[in-house]
């Protein structure tokens, strides 16, 4: 019941936003929009969701299984896109991975712990890149680089020391104490330990300085095409802006919709972009009018997509989830 409450506060945002814009000011902004220009975005947004599908295969050591990487990586991002902190993510690319590509749950749990280590590290850096360039948003641009670098440090440990296996051994005796059988608690005990250990040994097997620097160039295109494409939205708006204020204020909008713990930052994102916007210069009505707009071409565009590719693999990905929870020829825990 609390998801929906918290998917209805998001939605409430989204139409505060509506109603402060006026929805015939934001009907008239939006059809005064070049709406070349607006494809152009949604291409290129499919492009950066590509790109990200071709990390995910070079990670995995599939990289020419485009298609199948394409349809595991918009499967993981329509989970997380509606998930707090887009912790979905990772666990239902695995999950889909498996099904789809044909690997471990474990190798897929580490290619996503991966990418989300090397987004994080390119989100902190500009952020702190961007306190020194502008002042006006030092404050948060700070707090954001400390926070990134902080889950930057969280998934280090986690992905490459091993210490989640630690974790779960400690977490573990709470859910013993939920009111599941313990033959079910036993195999999952099993599956999630045996799990952790291929994670990290994979990850292991993976990390080279030739991979490692690969990844940051992927990652760092990555950004830079969802940056092109907001950068398009303002043409399409006729808005001049340069690609460094867009930098800032996507990374710096991303961050607060991360925080905020909202599905995939709905409401806090567009609330948050709209007052950036206006920060650097952008009117009021056409600042909500070019976040309302990004956000469709991209987050709801993408969520669709992952929608209709789910709805092809869904009875799969729930059977690989009960092997983790009721199948128990994992055995007892030892």
């Amino acid at each position: 019941m609390k998801r929906y409450y918290v998917l209805s506060l998001s939605l409430f945002l989204v139409i505060v936003l509506i109603l402060w814009i006026g929805p015939l000011n934001l009907l008239k902004e939006i059809g005064s929009a070049n709406w070349l220009l607006l494809l152009l975005a949604v291409i290129i947004h499919l492009l950066g969701v590509g790109l990200r599908a071709f990390r995910w295969g070079f990670i995995i050591n599939k990289p020419g299984d485009f298609k199948n990487n394409f349809v595991v990586k918009t499967i993981g991002l329509f989970a997380g896109n509606f998930s707090p902190v887009r912790s979905a993510g990772e666990p239902v690319t695995a999950l889909a991975g498996k099904k789809i590509n044909n690997i471990e749950v474990s190798e897929g749990l580490s290619a996503g712990l991966t990418e989300r280590f090397f987004d994080l590290v390119i989100v902190g850096i500009f952020l702190i890149a961007s306190s020194f360039l502008i002042p006006k948003i030092r404050l948060l641009s700070i707090i954001g680089a400390i926070l990134s670098l902080g889950m930057v440090t969280l998934i280090y440990v986690v992905n490459w020391k091993g210490s989640s296996i630690m974790i779960y051994k400690k977490i573990h005796p709470f859910l013993e104490k939920l009111p599941l059988k313990a033959e079910v608690i036993d195999n999952f005990y099993n599956k999630a330990i045996e799990g952790l250990h291929g994670m990290v040994e994979y990850t292991h097997s993976f990390t080279s300085f030739k991979n490692m620097s690969i990844m940051i160039f992927l990652s760092i295109s990555c950004w830079l095409i969802e940056c092109l494409r907001l950068l398009i939205v303002f043409y399409a708006f006729d808005v001049e802006i340069s690609l460094v204020s867009v930098v800032i204020i996507f990374l710096l909008a991303n961050f607060i919709g991360v925080i905020s713990a909202l599905p995939g930052g709905i409401g806090s994102i567009e609330l948050s972009m709209t007052g950036l916007f206006v920060l650097f210069g952008v009117s009021g009505d056409l600042a909500g009018s070019i976040a309302l707009t990004d956000r469709l071409l991209s987050f709801w565009v993408v969520s669709a997509m992952g929608l209709i590719f789910s709805s092809f693999y869904a009875h799969e990905i729930l059977d690989e989830i009960k092997k983790y929870t009721l199948d128990n020829e994992g055995g007892k825990k030892s």
